[in-house]
């Protein structure tokens, strides 16, 4: 790539000093607090002092162990974005841009960068967190990553007054490199070829200026730890190298899109200045007959201009209306230069290490007790009692008419004094938020685990409060990365998500076919036409006691609030929960079809017993109906016999009455006759 002076690399160098001269108090008293977290306590005149009274010029150190349990604390749990939908329609769209931006999470290492700006927060007051795209990675079809920043590296004007620099008018980001590795990413600069001649000539490496100062800041501390920052590193180098300063400054322009809305079916759409040249070739005439209506609009973009001494590299406009440099402000001034808590616990670490001292010098003045002898009473001198008084059989002639030689013993200290030490380190636990308990101290605990739990609960307020700074430029950082990926992404591409127990998700991006649309249209969503909220889960780096969480499920269970499932979720030693999970899904879904079998034997059982009534109650109706019928023909032939025997008992009777009439006439008779 050409390169080439230019103006704009100058005024690169001119907004750098300027903005580097406005903060050289800030470098100073943000050094100092780094001195004290590493341990460098004092400075060169407070330790010859100290060493001149024979004291030791020992720290007695609360401050560092403040700092590692408050970025404990606050990286215990990496945070969890959410994309919240503008609409109903957005829901499974918006899912998926979790999943990418936990993608770029995992590719970034961000716990790893999270903690080292959580680590820059709580020293120098100020993290810094840079989003960029790696052109490299994926085979060169590149990633949206980022990565943390040394706040040194950072210049922003005194002027700006937002917590995220949204009024600031520009931001700088230094680089120092060594000549190789300005070459090796650039190229360019190095030595060339000539291709009329053939033979290799130089490259305007040689024409830059060296820069000989470094970003970091150097100590006024007297380095009594031995400890090694870029600026003790670049004074000692044995070999020093040339090195050359690249500048990259961000600042805000506006750019043109085009708002186009269909007349007919309202549909809206926004094009940049490409794709609306691009639309009026493919749709020619569409705006003079009145089918499409559009209007041009100017919204907020970011453009890079990056420099080396008086040389133009490259510039570049960014899919995104904020700064790619978040920072995260510690205790905010309304200025970009906010104070740290270890500048707050400064004054009570120097207190503490002047009680320290004074301890150890009066266990030093206890152990090793003064003799005072009366001048004349040695009588071999002074230096020949020095002599035998370290030898414990030797014989010491001494003239006690001088006086007596004796111990001055110290007076010792008070209670209040050592309470006094207990205090100092309190306020400085207190300062950070952290009480003695969070530190692991098992006499600060209470007797019962609730009650523990308890404590850690209230314990974990003041940094939770920290946390939701924090959680605000989470917040924008993310929504920084939503927005690069929507200018990055117009490719087909698989995210792949790693969940922590070993599960994968996967979404493909920009993946049409003759079935289906989609699955996730960045190219569609890029120009800010679907929007998303996008948020940190509240508390969500904050630690927990996973199986005080998994008593409470598990109580949950028993009372009947919520299933296995939830309880088998919250178990912190099983490991594949998912796989359990599914097979507990497929367990179920066969109890379900043998119920429904079951059901189905049940009522085809009920079906053959009805069946079978229904035959039986047929079989007795049939024998039911053969013995009438038996019945009526014995009914029949008993009418039948009985009608004959009347018939007969008629005619005997009739017969006898006939053999019977003669006579009775003639008794008849008879009776007459004897009456008369």
């Amino acid at each position: 790539m050409p390169i080439d002076k230019d103006p704009r690399a100058k005024a690169n160098q001119e907004l750098f000093r300027k903005w580097s001269d406005s903060r050289k108090d800030w470098d100073d008293e943000a050094r100092n607090d780094v001195d004290f977290y590493l341990g460098n306590h004092f400075t060169s005149d407070e330790s010859d002092e100290l060493k001149s009274r024979n004291q030791a010029d020992v720290p007695m150190d609360r401050t560092s162990p403040a700092v590692e349990k408050l970025k404990s604390v606050m990286t215990a749990r990496p945070p969890g974005f959410t994309a919240i939908p503008r609409e109903d329609s957005d829901v499974k769209i918006a899912k998926l841009w979790r999943i990418i931006l936990g993608y770029i999470w995992e590719t970034s290492q961000g716990d790893a960068q999270m903690k080292q700006a959580i680590h820059d927060y709580a020293v120098t007051g100020l993290g810094y967190l840079f989003v960029f795209i790696d052109h490299e990675s994926d085979f060169g079809r590149g990633d949206v990553k980022f990565t943390h920043v040394d706040p040194f590296r950072v210049y922003v004007p005194p002027s700006t007054r937002n917590r995220w620099l949204d009024d600031a008018e520009g931001v700088i980001l230094s680089t120092i490199l060594t000549g190789d590795q300005l070459i090796d990413l650039y190229p360019a600069l190095g030595p060339q070829i000539d291709p009329e001649t053939g033979e290799m000539v130089p490259g305007i490496i040689e024409d830059l200026d060296t820069y000989s100062d470094e970003d970091y800041p150097s100590s006024s501390m007297q380095n009594t730890m031995q400890t090694f920052t870029p600026a003790e590193v670049d004074s000692k180098a044995v070999w020093p190298e040339e090195k050359y300063q690249i500048l990259e400054r961000f600042f805000k322009i506006k750019v043109p899109f085009y708002r186009i809305v269909d007349i007919q079916t309202g549909q809206e759409s926004v094009l940049d200045t490409e794709g609306f040249n691009q639309f009026l070739q493919e749709n020619p005439g569409v705006f003079e007959r009145g089918l499409m209506d559009f209007e041009e609009v100017f919204q907020t973009r970011i453009a890079s201009i990056a420099s080396i001494g008086e040389y133009f590299l490259y510039e570049n406009v960014m899919n995104c209306q904020y700064y790619p440099i978040v920072p995260l402000p510690n205790i905010w001034t309304g200025t970009p230069y906010p104070k740290s808590d270890v500048s707050r616990a400064r004054p009570m670490q120097k207190l503490l290490n002047k009680l320290w001292s004074l301890a150890l010098s009066h266990a030093q003045s206890s152990a090793g007790l003064k003799l005072l002898v009366p001048v004349g009473s040695a009588i071999h001198g002074v230096e020949r009692l020095e002599q035998d008084w370290a030898n414990p059989n030797a014989v010491i002639e001494i003239d006690t008419s001088q006086g007596e030689p004796h111990y001055p013993a110290p007076q010792p200290l008070a209670s209040e004094f050592y309470k006094l030490i207990q205090q100092c380190e309190f306020y400085i636990d207190f300062t950070f938020g952290l009480p003695e308990m969070m530190h692991g101290f098992p006499e600060k605990a209470p007797d019962t685990v609730r009650g523990t739990e308890r404590m850690i609960s209230l314990g974990t307020e003041r940094p939770k409060s920290k946390l939701r700074d924090i959680e605000f430029s989470i917040s924008r950082l993310g929504i920084i990365m939503y927005h690069m990926s929507k200018g990055h992404y117009n490719y087909q591409k698989i995210f792949r998500l790693a969940q922590p127990n070993n599960d994968i998700s996967e979404v493909m991006a920009n993946y049409y076919d003759d079935t289906s649309a989609s699955v996730l249209d960045i190219m569609r969503d890029r120009l800010n036409i679907y929007q998303h909220d996008i948020q940190i889960e509240s508390g969500s780096t904050l630690p927990t006691s996973k199986w005080a969480e998994l008593g409470v499920y598990m109580e949950a269970f028993q009372m009947g609030i919520v299933d296995d499932i939830e309880v088998l979720k919250k178990h912190p030693e099983i490991f594949d929960k998912e796989g359990i999970i599914k097979r507990k899904s497929l367990l179920a879904q066969a109890q379900q079809h043998i119920a429904q079998l079951e059901e189905q034997v049940k009522s085809l059982q009920g079906d053959l017993q009805t069946s079978q009534r229904e035959s039986v109650q047929d079989r007795k109706r049939v024998a039911v109906e053969k013995f009438k019928g038996k019945l009526s023909q014995v009914e029949a032939d008993a009418k039948a016999n009985s009608k004959v025997q009347a018939s007969k008992l008629a005619n005997e009777v009739k017969l006898e009455m006939e053999k019977l009439g003669p006579m009775a006439q003639q008794m008849a008779a008879e009776t007459a006759a004897e009456v008369e």
